[in-house]
C-alpha cells in the first residue's frame, strides 16, 4: 500500500494521504511526492484546483514522522532533520501562494506538519472530529512549518496562547482562530469532493457549508488578550493573575508541562512574524530555530520521553520559564548565514 495516492479525477488534481494506522503522518518522501504533484499541475490545463484529503477517520495528519528525525540525531547526524524541514517548509510556502485553488478536508487530529500541508490551503473544510492544534512545544521544538504566520494572524494574541500552549481547537475554534474557513458535516464530504473535482470549481462549498459551531477560544478571548500581549514568555508567566479564569488555568497547566526554551522563542517568533506577515519571513524564523534544535536544544529530549520511553516526563535543559535567558532566545533565532533557508529544490 502506498502512502500516498496522488492523481487526476475530473478537473481536480487529487492528493490523498495514505497511512491511517500512522495517522496519516508525513513521511520526508510523501513531501517531496506532493511537491512533484502541484508542480506538475501548475502549468496543466486539466487541473483546475487541487483537493488535498486523508485516509481513515482518525488523522488528516498528526503532523512529521519525526522517529526518524530521532533516530539519526542520536546517530550525530544533524543533516537529516535539516534537509527534511528544508524541504517541507518549501512545500508549505508552494501551498500557501499556489496559484489554482487548493481545497483541503480536515477530520480527525490536523497537528504539526498536518497543519503546513492542510491549513495553508485556500478553502479549508473542517468537521465535528477535526482536532488542530500545533504542539510543538511539548516535544521541544517551535510551531514551524509556517504555522508562525497562522499564530500571529489569529485574534488578537489568541495565536500566542495556541502557540505556547499547544492547546486543541476544535472546527469552531479552528474557524475563529483563522486555521479553517469551513465546517461541513464529515458524511456530506464524499459528495462535496466529487462535485469540486467535477465541475472544477470551489463554488459547492458555498452552498454545503454549515453555520460554524460555537468557539470556546472566542468566549476566552478577552482573559487571553490580557495576559498574552505580553512580548516574552516570563511576562506572560508573570501576568497570570492567581485567581485565574478558566483560559488561563489551562494556559498554565499546559505550558507548565512544556519546554521552556521552546516557549520562550516561539513568543519572539510569533511576535517578530506579527511585524511582517509573510509566509517566507514565518518559516525562516522557523528554520533557525529547527536547524538547531538537534545539537542545541531540547529535541531530542522531548521525542524521547513523548514517542521513545514514552514517560511523558522529559528533562528540559531550562528547568522552569523562569531559567531561560534573552541570549538563550538569541542563539536560537540568529541568522543562519549561508546555511539559512532557500527557496529553491535542493533535493
Amino acid at each position: 500500500m502506498t502512502d500516498i495516492i496522488i492523481r487526476k479525477s475530473g478537473r481536480a488534481g487529487w492528493i490523498t494521504l495514505n497511512r491511517p494506522k500512522a495517522l496519516n503522518a508525513l513521511t520526508w518522501e510523501m513531501c517531496l511526492a506532493i511537491e512533484t504533484a502541484l508542480d506538475n499541475w501548475r502549468n496543466d490545463a486539466e487541473v483546475a484546483l487541487v483537493i488535498i484529503d486523508a485516509a481513515g477517520e482518525r488523522a488528516f495528519c498528526s503532523g512529521g514522522d519525526i522517529a526518524e528525525m530521532y533516530a539519526a540525531g542520536r546517530r550525530g547526524d544533524l543533516d537529516y532533520g535539516r534537509r527534511f524541514w528544508r524541504d517541507e517548509y518549501r512545500l508549505n510556502d508552494k501551498i500557501h501562494s499556489y496559484a489554482k485553488p487548493v481545497v483541503a478536508f480536515l477530520q480527525g487530529f490536523t497537528m504539526g506538519g498536518g497543519v503546513g500541508v492542510g491549513c495553508h490551503a485556500s478553502h479549508r473544510i473542517v468537521c465535528d472530529s477535526s482536532q488542530i492544534a500545533m504542539p510543538e512545544c511539548s516535544i521541544g521544538l517551535v510551531p514551524d512549518v509556517g504555522g508562525s504566520l497562522l499564530l500571529a494572524q489569529a485574534p488578537g494574541y489568541v495565536g500566542s496562547y495556541l502557540g505556547l500552549t499547544g492547546d486543541r481547537m476544535d472546527a469552531g475554534d479552528a474557524i475563529f482562530a483563522g486555521f479553517a474557513d469551513h465546517f461541513v458535516p464529515e458524511a456530506e464530504w464524499d459528495a462535496l469532493k466529487r462535485t469540486v473535482a467535477t465541475s472544477g470549481t470551489t463554488d459547492a462549498i458555498a452552498s454545503a457549508k454549515h453555520a460554524a459551531p460555537d468557539s470556546r477560544l472566542a468566549q476566552w478571548q478577552a482573559e487571553i488578550d490580557t495576559c498574552f500581549a505580553e512580548p516574552s514568555l516570563a511576562a506572560v508567566y508573570q501576568a497570570i493573575p492567581a485567581d485565574a479564569g478558566p483560559a488561563m488555568t489551562q494556559a498554565r497547566k499546559l505550558m507548565d508541562r512544556n519546554c521552556p526554551l521552546s516557549m520562550a522563542t516561539t513568543a519572539q517568533i510569533i511576535d517578530a512574524v506579527r511585524h511582517d506577515p509573510q509566509i517566507r519571513t514565518a518559516l525562516d524564523y522557523e528554520f533557525r530555530y529547527t536547524f538547531r534544535c538537534v545539537a542545541q536544544g531540547d529535541f531530542i529530549e522531548g521525542i524521547r520521553a513523548a514517542i521513545i520511553d514514552r514517560d511523558r516526563n522529559p528533562q528540559w535543559q531550562h528547568g522552569s520559564w523562569a531559567g531561560v535567558k534573552d541570549t538563550d532566545v538569541a542563539q536560537m533565532t540568529a541568522p543562519l548565514g549561508k546555511d539559512a533557508l532557500q527557496w529553491k529544490e535542493e533535493t
